[in-house]
């Protein structure tokens, strides 16, 4: 999480690294005024999205190109993985349920996200209507109802 101060909700990361988006230091100055603190922003051990979920309802990230969509898709998840940020659990439903079966170029990050205790939910609807049912490599298969719970669980819910 990054935090500015004690007791201090998170901030966005490009106010810690702003020269890595192109924003200069006034920027950055403006933007911690906004939010009323000029104190540096650093990681906290406390992962900010310890009670989130994300739901993944494409073939990857974005609308581009289904190879781009699974590389920033790939990224995005190596990402959460190197800092530690990872959420409560991870959905996928329609597209979204491809990248969980065999042959998905993302099967590898996926288990070591499994791994590191993250649930990953896949909706079973989705998984019958492509015919993918038998083709499972990761998660746990559910339905609608356990995708729900998870969201009414989480205090985040991020849709990629």
């Amino acid at each position: 999480m990054l935090a500015c101060g004690a007791g201090f909700k998170p901030v966005m990361l490009f106010a810690c690294k702003a020269s890595r988006y192109g924003f200069d230091s006034h920027s950055v100055s403006a933007i911690t005024a906004d939010i009323n603190t000029t104190e540096r922003c650093e990681m906290s051990d406390e992962s900010s999205l310890s009670d989130a979920v994300i739901l993944i309802t494409r073939e990857g990230m974005g609308s581009a190109d289904v190879t781009l969509q699974h590389k920033l898709l790939n990224t995005y998840l190596s990402l959460l993985l190197d800092n530690g940020s990872l959420p409560a659990a991870i959905c996928f439903y329609t597209d979204g349920v491809k990248l969980v079966v065999e042959g998905s170029p993302l099967l590898e990050r996926l288990a070591q996200i499994e791994e590191s205790g993250v649930r990953l939910v896949i909706c079973s609807t989705c998984l019958n209507y492509f015919g993918l049912m038998e083709k499972v490599k990761v998660g746990i298969i559910g339905g609608m109802a356990d995708i729900i719970e998870a969201q009414t669980r989480a205090t985040k819910v991020i849709t990629l």
